[in-house]
């Protein structure tokens, strides 16, 4: 499995931002070939501190060349174009293949 993973700093607006995300980008991301599982969070907390971001995203891809593929088409282009239309703080993607620990 590969994984990507979207974080999201802190917004200006944060309840624009919730709503535009939950209402037209979550149903884009949707979309994206060969998607296997995706979740996300606006309840981020940070482990002995405040967490530095608001919201996060993961997605699960079955290798890196579904990622790379679901990206690069016309699903993963209008995701990534729909982006600086909600974050006015762009986030930081990380992405990374999974092992299993069982």
């Amino acid at each position: 499995m590969h994984k990507i993973v979207v974080l999201y700093p802190p917004q200006p607006d944060p309840e624009a931002f919730k709503a535009y995300y939950v209402g037209t980008h979550i149903p884009l991301a949707r979309k994206l070939p060969d998607l296997k599982a995706l979740r996300y969070s606006f309840d981020v907390q940070g482990v002995g501190g405040d967490s530095p971001y608001f919201c996060i995203f993961e997605a699960e891809f079955s290798d890196g060349a579904a990622l790379g593929a679901a990206m690069g088409s016309p699903e993963g282009q209008a995701v990534a174009a729909d982006v600086p239309n909600f974050a006015k703080v762009p986030p930081t993607l990380i992405h990374y293949p999974a092992e299993s620990a069982a």
